[in-house]
């Protein structure tokens, strides 16, 4: 049998290129190998307060974006987590069965509590114990996991083994996925931060026009050195480089060759036409998508019945095992 993988990823804006290349890209590639399961967590997302008709749109607008980018629904599953009640309902089954020590060791809970003082709230402290069942339900074997989220799958694991301690092989406990990483891609205003969309300023989304994506890799934090080569402490310039070769796939000595001799504004400029490019279909993709609000709803309605088949199969043995009647 196919291992599955699990990845839920909250409406919280749209991808980055550094989301694209360094794991969606590589994703598309799995759909053939894995069961592939792609959740939009909405439930997670009101850990902070959420305008409702945004929080709608951006659910679909970040499953049409998946789907452009090459994560075939005939191919996966794509649901979003408000529509399978199993995630709630086995939430509060292993939230008792984490304890407080572990929940207080949570270094996201203590950054978003410091960023949203004014709302911290019991959702974000147990943000982990859902997270826990969004993948337990599953059975997943494997999670893409970014640096932030290390320390809940970790948890995941640990309740998991704590359960099956209790009552036998219920779970699959699941591991981290090391496949083919794509490139880091960091801040083109700050590259020794990662890009991420909480800065604008230095990344570049999914569906920004071509003007935006020209100016802002103009702009991009370079050095006074004047030559195009990969070196240790050239963060700008090594940035650069990773996003061009991953959209081109050529090698980092072959890109050096290519820009020999020339400045760093033709080298900006092939970068930016490169992204464009690689972007171009994925626009036109997107567009088409949303613009077909009764497609995207039949992807989540098929979604959602396929993801209740499996998360109802896996509560009704927790249920069981606990001493609920079933």
């Amino acid at each position: 049998m196919r291992k599955t993988i699990f990845s839920g990823v909250q409406p919280s804006g749209q991808i980055t290129l550094g989301n694209y290349l360094g794991a969606l890209k590589n994703w598309t590639k799995l759909l053939d190998e894995y069961n592939c399961i792609f959740a939009v967590m909405d439930l997670h997302s009101i850990t902070v307060r959420q305008d409702p008709k945004e929080l709608r749109e951006r659910s679909l607008k970040l499953l049409a974006q998946y789907i452009a980018c090459g994560l075939d629904p005939e191919k996966c599953t794509h649901f979003i987590q408000s529509h399978v009640p199993a995630h709630a309902q086995l939430s509060w089954v292993l939230g008792c069965y984490t304890y407080m020590g572990e929940l207080n060791r949570m270094t996201q809970f203590k950054e978003k509590s410091q960023r949203h003082a004014d709302n911290i709230n019991a959702g974000l402290y147990t943000y982990p114990v859902l997270m826990a069942a969004d993948i337990l339900l599953y059975n997943a074997d494997l999670v893409p996991v970014g640096h932030d989220q290390k320390q809940h799958l970790e948890i995941a694991r640990d309740i998991a083994e704590r359960f099956n301690s209790l009552y036998g092989d219920t779970f699959t406990v699941p591991d981290p996925f090391i496949g083919k990483v794509g490139a880091r891609i960091m801040d083109l205003q700050d590259p020794t931060k990662k890009m991420s969309k909480s800065e604008p300023a230095g990344s570049i989304s999914l569906l920004e026009d071509e003007n935006t994506i020209l100016k802002k890799i103009k702009k991009a934090v370079t050095d006074s050195l004047g030559y195009v080569k990969y070196e240790e402490g050239r963060h700008g310039i090594n940035n650069l480089l990773s996003i061009y070769c991953s959209v081109t796939g050529k090698s980092v000595d072959m890109a050096e060759k290519e820009f020999e001799g020339k400045g760093y504004g033709d080298f900006k400029k092939a970068v930016a036409e490169v992204v464009i490019d690689e972007l171009r279909p994925v626009q036109q993709k997107y567009n088409q998508l949303i613009e077909n609000q009764d497609y995207l709803m039949k992807i989540i309605e098929d979604g959602a019945f396929k993801a209740n088949e499996i998360a109802q199969k896996t509560l009704k043995d927790v249920y069981e095992k606990v001493g609920f009647i079933v």
